[in-house]
């Protein structure tokens, strides 16, 4: 395995866990883990199947470093390209119920405030989510893979296209799609609450 990165953190881990560092193998899971799990749980809208596939990825990803070339791409597009697959199979494994998105980062709606948020601004933040939410459980499993990506990581277009394997302007057009689908999915009065919780 090659262990040079371009990521300044990265290398000296993957040198420690080519070394046979377990401590290495902790402090990797530590610093992708919660990106992972974001990810998996934009897609799935489901706690438990999220900290699921977060296992199934770390599992994959201990077993299968080897396979990791730095030459093809970053890691984390390694690591969130795996990401998706082990989402689509939790998905094709069963149902997933309707849960409630209030966990969600995406859109720049944090799904709390600070302790110090007065109760109209706490309350404005509640029927946004509550507004996001219900929109984002409209969008296809695909459109919703994009938007977890492009809000939820902060990916580019061409990022998103190595992770879903497509072109670039097919994720572009996915988000697009994806914000038409939103705003169709809302009522004018809830479009109204979004943009005067972002404006």
């Amino acid at each position: 395995m090659d262990t040079k990165h371009d990521d300044p953190i990265l290398n000296p881990l993957m040198t420690r866990i080519q070394r046979g560092d377990q401590t290495a193998c902790t402090d990797l899971y530590d610093l992708y883990a919660p990106g992972v799990y974001r990810l998996a749980y934009s897609v799935l809208l489901h706690r438990q199947d999220a900290e699921d596939v977060v296992q199934e990825v770390f599992v994959y990803v201990f077993r299968n470093l080897k396979l990791y070339d730095p030459n093809r791409g970053q890691f984390r597009t390694w690591l969130y390209t795996i990401t998706i697959s082990r989402c689509r199979n939790a998905r094709r494994r069963k149902m997933l119920p309707t849960v409630a998105l209030s966990d969600l980062l995406l859109l720049g709606l944090e799904p709390h405030g600070p302790e110090s948020e007065n109760p109209e601004t706490a309350s404005l933040r509640e029927d946004a989510n509550r507004v996001l939410g219900q929109a984002l459980k409209t969008l296809s499993s695909r459109l919703r893979e994009a938007v977890a990506l492009r809000y939820g990581q902060g990916l580019t277009y061409r990022e998103m296209g190595e992770i879903l394997n497509i072109p670039p302007k097919t994720a572009e057009s996915r988000i697009r799609l994806a914000h038409e689908a939103l705003r169709s999915a809302m009522q004018p009065n809830d479009i109204a609450l979004l943009e005067e919780f972002l404006g």
